[in-house]
């Protein structure tokens, strides 16, 4: 049974049983589609989690295109689908509309214009129902285009043209670099210091989304990070943060997904930042450190957001701007910390081990190096300080440090070297 409903600020239409049914064993997820068509693959990983609850989609203009879509073309029972349009920020502070989106079991944003979200949504009761979904009901939520375009702790929504590669990378300071927003909006987990990007090759967006993550570094003074997909492309991330992406390659060579981070040198910052000339973000040809995940049917293959190191079934590439002009170097492996036009040094990497990696409460390392070691740095996935340790020791004490993927920075005489680890 399909109903519809409006009103001045909002219009509605209601597939399935008009009960409200929890769901059982619901687990949260986050999808993220780059729009050109909906992945069915991506869609059943999303609607699987809803644990046969109830689904709302959400959008500021179309009609109940996803409606029957969800409830009885993919093939995951769910309880029912409702579609939200919302014709005016009126709507996001309607009492009917809120409760509608806090008793989802999962949560779908259509495509659109990301503008129209961020003016009806943002610091109303409908920014507060989507966080709230996301991180104390933990259901899984998903965006496709605009949508995908909004669902990061970052995000781009301009009032008016969208910024074109040649644009970012010309003028790092743009004026359609308008709205570039972070940390007042969406709170998604594991998005912090990134910004997504859709229909990414298709309208050859990988210099603005370069830009993004430019800007971001360099206003923030921290790594930043992206994630990008290609046109009926989705990547569906868990509870772990283990994302994988799906789409029907190798059937359509173009279906990639991109997992992008600033590199983890200690001098990550673009070299040449200012508004009205050119981006130079070069670092040794290893500014930006590219993850390039083929969209299979099966989702298989992944990427690991809680270290941003791990996955399989990709390709590592290197992506640098010189004066306005991106470049992409291919298979170039996980390292980071290496740059590719560093001129090699007596000892290289052999110089250095760390271990054990991974590690719980003590880090090791042995220095084999001709020259005295002068200062020893950890850093966060952020190329934020966290610790330091003495430049004669050959421990550090890691306890009370959080889990996760961090840097540690030797500085000699006349040499850098970074190590990567992980704290178990």
């Amino acid at each position: 049974m399909s109903l519809s409903l409006s009103a001045q600020s909002y219009a509605t239409w209601h597939t399935g049983d008009t009960s409200d049914v929890p769901g059982e064993n619901v687990l949260p997820g986050i999808v993220l589609a780059g729009g050109g068509g909906d992945n069915d693959q991506a869609m059943q990983w999303m609607l699987s989690r809803a644990g046969g609850g109830d689904v709302v989609v959400i959008r500021a203009s179309g009609s109940d295109g996803y409606n029957d879509y969800f409830y009885s073309e993919l093939g995951v029972a769910v309880n029912s689908v409702r579609t939200i349009r919302f014709d005016s920020g009126l709507a996001a502070h309607d009492g009917y509309v809120i409760n509608q989106i806090r008793n989802a079991e999962c949560l779908f944003i259509a495509g659109g214009d990301q503008f129209d979200y961020y003016t009806y949504w943002k610091d109303t009761p409908v920014e507060d129902a989507i966080n709230y979904l996301i991180n104390e009901k933990r259901v899984p939520v998903g965006g496709t285009s605009a949508g995908m375009a909004i669902l990061s702790r970052c995000y781009y929504a301009p009032s008016g043209s969208s910024l074109a590669s040649g644009e970012a990378l010309a003028d790092p300071f743009h004026p359609s670099f308008e709205l570039l927003g972070k940390d007042d909006f969406l709170n998604v987990p594991f998005t912090d210091n990134l910004i997504t990007d859709t229909h990414y090759d298709q309208r050859q967006r990988a210099g603005r989304h370069v830009g993004f993550l430019a800007r971001l570094a360099h206003a923030n003074n921290a790594r930043s990070f992206g994630i990008a997909c290609n046109e009926y492309t989705a990547v569906a991330i868990d509870e772990n943060g283990l994302a994988r992406a799906f789409g029907d390659y190798p059937e359509y060579p173009e279906d990639f997904t991109y997992f992008l981070q600033a590199n983890c040198q200690e001098e990550f910052l673009p070299e040449v930042i200012e508004a009205g000339v050119p981006l130079t973000w070069n670092r040794g040809q290893s500014a930006v450190k590219v993850f390039a995940l083929p969209a299979r049917p099966t989702g298989e293959g992944f990427f690991n957001l809680s270290d941003w190191i791990s996955g399989e079934g990709g390709e590592w590439q290197n992506w640098y701007v010189q004066k306005g002009e991106l470049f992409r170097v291919f298979d170039t492996g996980p390292d980071c910390a290496e740059v590719l036009n560093a001129t090699p040094t007596a000892g290289g990497d052999e110089s250095l081990s760390v271990f054990p990696n991974p590690v719980q409460n003590e880090l090791r390392w042995l220095w084999r190096g001709n020259k005295k070691v002068k200062s020893i740095r950890v850093v966060n996935l952020f190329g934020q300080l966290v610790l330091t340790a003495e430049a004669g020791a050959n421990t550090l004490n890691l306890e009370g440090l959080p889990a996760g993927s961090y840097f540690i920075h030797f500085h000699a005489e006349g040499k850098n070297i970074t190590r990567r680890f992980i704290k178990s």
